[in-house]
């Protein structure tokens, strides 16, 4: 009997297993929604303005190109891992600590490379190294542009003020709820588009386009960073939302199967309560 009472505690936990992996998957499916809706109607524009930006950039002469355009020899070397606050979202976070370990050990492997951390997950991976210069985790509490804004101008003027000479950017892409793309992509220095369309363009400037690169270039690179970071949020949700769908498939599998052997079990036993009760009858009778 103990040990069906052992089966019967272990249905219980892990049904009330399976309505907690089914209330999250409800949760981050309704918040899926509306972060798939937001990257999906900024993608287009963020796409068309870094375009817009390297094309203009390509026309610049070297001795007229931007701070931001600054090529030099990379030995120090910026990594903007993005990352979720919170897991149970299956290989999401992992697959980018994986990401920024081989950049760091494999592509910079001669460099110095420190970390910046968006998200607690990446900052608890890399906090250990001594090389998080910041951490903000906290842009996800109130996820606007404004705030983006801050940590791009961040990063803009550290590289300006020449503490590194390249910052990457480590995220998520989104592609639809089962599918994230680990993503890498350089954040500074703008590196122009070559090819002899971008060189041959004809173009009409006003006012210079010295001026217009100017402006334009930091909305350009915050509209980048808030673009990553959407892409991350949206598919955090994604992933969760699939990897809780896949926990409660099975917890259900493994509430039928303990129920199963919980019957098995229980039929044994009255199989066996029956016998000895004719047993004891027929010691009675004889």
């Amino acid at each position: 009997m103990a040990n069906l009472k052992e089966i019967r505690n272990r249905i219980s936990s892990v049904s009330s297993t399976m309505q907690i992996t089914s209330a999250m998957k409800m949760v981050s499916a309704a918040k899926l929604k509306k972060a798939q809706d937001a990257i999906t109607a900024m993608r287009p524009y963020a796409d068309k303005l870094t375009e817009l930006l390297q094309s203009l950039s390509a026309t610049l002469d070297a001795d007229s190109g931007s701070k931001f355009s600054e090529q030099r020899e990379v030995k120090k070397v910026l990594i903007v891992a993005i990352t979720s606050n919170r897991g149970l979202a299956g290989a999401f976070n992992s697959s980018i600590i994986k990401e920024v370990t081989k950049l760091t050990t494999q592509t910079y492997a001669n460099q110095d490379v420190s970390y910046v951390a968006i998200g607690k997950k990446a900052n608890d991976a890399f906090k250990r190294t001594n090389k998080v210069i910041a951490n903000k985790s906290e842009v996800f509490d109130d996820l606007t542009f404004e705030n983006v804004a801050e940590i791009a101008q961040f990063l803009m003027d550290k590289f300006v003020a020449g503490d590194y000479d390249k910052i990457e950017i480590v995220y998520n892409k989104f592609k639809n709820a089962a599918t994230q793309i680990v993503t890498t992509e350089q954040f500074l220095p703008i590196v122009p588009v070559g090819g002899e369309a971008n060189a041959n363009a004809d173009y009409i400037f006003e006012p210079s386009k010295e001026e217009i690169v100017e402006q334009l270039i930091p909305k350009s690179l915050k509209t980048q960073l808030y673009k990553g970071i959407r892409d991350s949020f949206a598919s955090e949700h994604g992933a969760r939302m699939t990897a809780m769908h896949k926990a409660t498939d099975n917890a259900k599998e493994l509430r039928d199967q303990l129920k199963l052997t919980y019957n098995k079990a229980r039929q044994a036993a009255i199989t066996n309560e029956i016998l000895e009760i004719v047993g004891g009858a027929e010691a009675l009778n004889n």
